[in-house]
């Protein structure tokens, strides 16, 4: 069974705030990838990058996903840079896949200091958060099926749009032609 939906995006986007409402607002379970790969190994983000460096910490991360989109029927949240890897852009063709906007701005005023968060460590994060995001938001538009942008909102209203969004997607049917219709349209002719 797919995931109800994957939320993608930057540091500080909100995919762990959000993931957790939206699954309780859909009824079902939330699974956080960054989480998991603590559980699974044992060790934090941070000293799986100090000492396996970012490549080591990819190549876990991308089982993890590939994982957790094979088995969790319910909201999944991969970190911030887990659409780098070509396997997982590929895996999440077909699903719902939400990403999560918010300015360089915002995201940083989000992340802050945070030394969770190995790769904005360092003389100028607002520099490194730049660079991050002219590399891989291309890549979240890519692989979204829906774009969200979360500042200025609250997790609650972005949650509701969410829910709204999800809700109209599942009006609509696929005909044997190709064609979408909405159900709604149908009812009212």
């Amino acid at each position: 069974m797919a995931p109800r939906a994957v939320l993608v995006g930057p540091p500080g986007a909100g995919k762990s705030t959000i993931g957790r409402r939206l699954a309780s607002a859909l009824g079902v379970s939330f699974y956080d990838t960054d989480a998991a790969i603590e559980r699974e190994t044992g060790r934090s983000i941070t000293s799986i990058f100090a000492e396996d460096g970012e490549p080591g910490f990819r190549a876990i991360e991308e089982q993890v996903v590939a994982r957790a989109i094979a088995e969790q029927p319910g909201v999944i949240s991969l970190g911030g840079g887990a659409v780098l890897s070509p396997a997982t852009q590929e895996l999440l063709q077909g699903l719902t896949v939400i990403y999560l906007e918010i300015s360089v701005m915002e995201g940083l005023r989000r992340t802050g200091s945070n030394s969770a968060r190995p790769l904005l460590n360092g003389a100028d994060p607002g520099d490194k958060y730049r660079a991050l995001m002219r590399i891989r938001r291309p890549i979240y538009r890519k692989v979204a099926t829906m774009r969200v942008r979360t500042e200025g909102r609250s997790p609650g209203r972005v949650v509701q749009y969410i829910v709204r969004k999800l809700d109209n997607d599942r009006a609509r049917t696929r005909w044997p032609n190709g064609k979408r219709r909405d159900k709604r349209a149908e009812e009212q002719q």
